[in-house]
């Protein structure tokens, strides 16, 4: 039986990279593996543990069909390596942590994809980008923008849960091990 490929998705300082490293143990026990992106973002950037390279090389693995999946997004590249596709068709789940402008790409090509949509408060989510200190006031307020634009349509579709991450990540790690149970109703 093949793997499930689970889609999280959500605005930036969502807290998506802290979910992924809160939950990367109880996940890897039930036999799920978090992919490891590749973005044009250098090594040397805050955030999350992501193989960085440079535009040049992102483009060179994206020629020699090393991607899955890709796309640009705020002026980056993203991928995930070719190989989850190993791993779907060995009956492992793989969670990446995606785009949601790519949504319709993914579906198009994963049509069975359980799609998890983190959220969070507007004021929350806007004083998580402003400490993290990696963008300036006018990029933030364009990223909410960007937020306001998709989140609406996201949470009226059908086939996305939703995943509250506005109170203790805890939490938020707890409803998403439970929405990943065989069988659970929000997410079969």
């Amino acid at each position: 039986m093949a793997g499930r490929l689970i889609y999280l998705i959500g605005p930036s300082g969502s807290g998506k990279d802290s979910l992924l490293d809160a939950a990367r143990a109880p996940l890897a026990e039930r036999g799920c593996r978090i992919v490891r992106r590749v973005i044009t973002r250098s090594a040397e950037a805050v955030g999350e543990a992501a193989q960085g390279v440079s535009p040049a090389q992102f483009a060179t693995l994206q020629a020699e069909g090393g991607f899955a999946l890709s796309w640009q997004a705020n002026g980056l590249s993203y991928g995930i390596p070719r190989q989850i596709d190993d791993w779907l068709a060995a009956g492992d789940d793989v969670l990446v942590n995606g785009s949601r402008g790519h949504l319709a790409q993914t579906r198009a090509r994963y049509p069975t994809l359980l799609v998890v949509l983190l959220t969070v408060d507007q004021a929350v989510l806007r004083q998580r980008l402003l400490a993290r200190g990696r963008e300036s006031v006018a990029e933030i307020d364009a990223r909410l923008a960007r937020n306001a634009q998709f989140s609406d349509s996201l949470k009226a579709a059908p086939g996305v849960f939703l995943l509250d991450n506005s109170g203790p990540l805890a939490h938020t790690v707890a409803r998403l091990l439970d929405c990943l149970q065989p069988g659970h109703s929000a997410c079969a």
